[in-house]
């Protein structure tokens, strides 16, 4: 079992503080594109009820020409705390976009500075900001002006090997009103490649005041308290590892609240997690709901025997119906294999 240090533990015991918001958990579920929509929060925060939720990153100069909020932006009420992920490289844009994600609930505005995708860093917004640090800064600072909320940043450590520049950049935003920031451990370069150097947080923690949260291989309990232990940061972001397993954020949560380890649910537990999700996005999202429920039930089909062939399987799906067959089939063995166990 992975053992806090009694120092870290008392600190990571108090709430966490973004500006004047406070948060009751130090385990935030990070922004993914295609994932973190509406459905998918509301199953990470049936174990995670205090984190902080985000959704997809929103490009900025969409806004201004849409008449009505896109689906991308909906929130529900009851999800807080939840932040709006907006992206772009032009001040102005990001600090409209930035007032109607406050308008929709947002609890805090987050800027996308760390997005390595091609379509993304070619147009001047993600990743490619830290390359124009003092754009970057003008960004924060517009968006600090159009908002009175708590203004954050997510970014990478540089551009690649030959540009690690995130010490500079960091005290660069932190000064220009951020009041946030959360590092991924990797380069633009790496994509998601390779280890992430959590040194480099560890660093930048040393350097800023606001909180510095830890993103970046957390795929278990274990690596959020080894990421934490190593780089003294305020608290950990989970993203991949929470694909296909919406457990993840509440059980770090569990953990670093009271130091022992939330039971890891059952294989009939995740199958009917997965059953939830695909009932939820079909009604939320209707036939389109089907479609992009595949990549999700994927995700939810590893490391159990049978597995490879109910991927297979609900990767085609057409229809609700024909999801929930596949689903409720391999529940039913699940279930039947844990009759059988004690008698083994």
């Amino acid at each position: 079992m992975p053992v806090l240090s009694p120092e870290l533990q008392a600190r990571l015991a108090q709430p966490l503080n973004i500006g004047d918001v406070t948060l009751l958990s130090r385990v935030l579920q990070s922004p993914l594109s295609g994932v973190t929509d509406l459905v998918f929060r509301r199953l990470v925060r049936r174990f995670a009820p205090d984190s902080m939720m985000y959704t997809e990153m929103v490009q900025a100069s969409s806004l201004r020409h849409l008449r009505d909020i896109p689906t991308i932006m909906e929130l529900d009420p009851q999800e807080r705390p939840i932040s709006i992920q907006l992206f772009d490289c032009r001040p102005d844009f990001l600090a409209e976009a930035a007032q109607k994600a406050v308008a929709e609930g947002a609890d805090t505005v987050d800027i996308n500075m760390g997005c390595p995708v091609n379509k993304i860093t070619k147009n001047g917004g993600g990743s490619s900001l830290l390359r124009q640090p003092d754009l970057a800064a003008a960004i924060v600072r517009e968006v600090v002006a159009a908002v009175h909320v708590p203004v954050t940043v997510k970014t990478r450590i540089g551009w690649d090997e030959d540009e690690i520049n995130i010490l500079d950049f960091a005290q660069k935003l932190e000064a220009a009103g951020a009041k946030m920031l959360t590092v991924h451990g990797r380069t633009r370069a790496q994509g998601y490649q390779g280890s992430a150097k959590w040194e480099w947080i560890r660093r930048v923690k040393s350097v800023l005041s606001i909180p510095v949260i830890a993103n970046g291989d957390i795929f278990s309990v274990e690596a959020a308290v080894q990421c934490l232990e190593e780089t003294g940061a305020d608290g950990v972001m989970c993203s991949r590892g929470t694909l296909g397993y919406p457990f993840l954020v509440g059980e770090v949560d569990y953990f670093l609240k009271r130091g022992e380890l939330k039971p890891t649910p059952t294989l009939v537990e995740r199958l009917e997690c997965a059953r939830d999700h695909l009932e939820m996005l079909v009604a939320y999202k209707g036939d389109r709901g089907v479609y992009q429920s595949r990549k999700h039930m994927a995700w939810y089909c590893k490391g159990f025997s049978g597995a490879s062939e109910l991927r297979s399987q609900l990767s085609q799906i057409q229809s609700l119906e024909e999801g929930l067959a596949f689903l409720d089939r391999a529940i039913d063995l699940a279930q039947a294999e844990m009759m059988l166990e004690p008698i083994r």
